[in-house]
């Protein structure tokens, strides 16, 4: 089973319109709601790419029952942690005329003790059934920059980390199978400007030699990084094609490579499935409801270059 943890989840709503005007109204051609933030991606993602999984979670409010009821008409299997502070709720802005996309994001509203503490209890009883773990996205406000340490320490198999900053830091000693923070986020994680490729490369083993097996960096369309104590690779994606909604293509590339290690893929493999997951994701509207089938045709087009 695929376990996908974090604590901010999103509930997004998706505006497309037809050039964006800062300062004045904007009338939307579309609007679109749908369950996001990176758990709740990256477990859609696990639970699209088949095999058992599990997201586990934080909800409440007015955004609870909608949530709910999009996970059952899906089937992705769930355990929601409710909480007194509700859902925060995001916004996309998708301009069809200069094909940018605007986000709009709240940050994760304070969760109380007794639910941090609920949390982590669910965490440790799914976690010990779990063939591979995906903790994933920021920490609500108050929340100690500590709790995915406390989460990774209480993981018994390989864990994707999909997060930034001192609480990545912290973790490293308990050596996560791979951690997945973009060129941006490391760059803020580190506290460092990383402009060269090689200034990345140095920045990526520093990490590896902390504890982390595996670092994966990422760029947008841009080539992806991936280092070990040992070795350094640069993995090239072939052309994308038409981009419809980017959001989420990180947490679809999370969950694609934890998929891969609990069916015994090599990294390197993995990285390149999660590569095409993220071109699949791209070319839907809703984060993550993408068609898998043509995801191991495209990762054979991934090419692989050792440094």
């Amino acid at each position: 089973m695929i376990l996908t943890a974090g604590l901010t989840p999103a509930w997004q709503q998706i505006l497309v319109v037809d050039g964006l005007h800062v300062g004045e109204v904007n009338r939307a051609r579309e609007s679109h709601w749908c369950a996001s933030g990176k758990v709740f991606n990256a477990g859609i993602a696990a639970h699209r790419l088949g095999g058992p999984s599990l997201t586990l979670a934080v909800a409440g409010g007015l955004p609870l029952a909608e949530i709910q009821r999009e996970f059952q008409e899906m089937g992705v299997p769930h355990r929601l942690i409710v909480t007194r502070a509700s859902t925060r709720v995001c916004t996309t802005l998708l301009d069809r005329t200069t094909g940018t996309i605007t986000e709009l994001v709240e940050n994760g509203r304070p969760l109380a003790a007794d639910e941090l503490a609920q949390y982590r209890a669910a965490y440790a009883e799914e976690a010990a059934r779990a063939e591979v773990a995906v903790i994933a996205g920021s920490l609500p406000v108050d929340t100690p920059e500590t709790f995915y340490r406390e989460l990774l320490s209480l993981t018994p198999c390989p864990a994707v980390l999909d997060f930034r900053g001192p609480g990545l830091l912290s973790a490293l000693d308990l050596r996560p199978y791979v951690i997945k923070p973009n060129r941006e986020e490391l760059a803020r994680t580190l506290g460092q400007p990383l402009s060269s490729d090689e200034e990345l490369c140095r920045a990526m083993q520093s990490l590896n030699a902390r504890g982390a097996r595996w670092v994966v960096i990422t760029a947008g369309s841009r080539p992806v990084w991936v280092s070990s104590a040992t070795a350094v690779y640069r993995l090239r994606p072939p052309p994308a094609g038409p981009v419809v909604n980017a959001i989420g293509c990180g947490d679809a590339m999370a969950a694609a490579i934890a998929w891969a290690t609990r069916n015994g893929r090599p990294l390197l493999d993995a990285v390149r499935l999660g590569i095409a997951a993220a071109a699949a994701n791209l070319r839907q509207m809703f984060p993550c409801h993408f068609d898998p089938s043509r995801i191991e045709e495209d990762a054979a087009r991934v090419e692989v270059e050792e440094l």
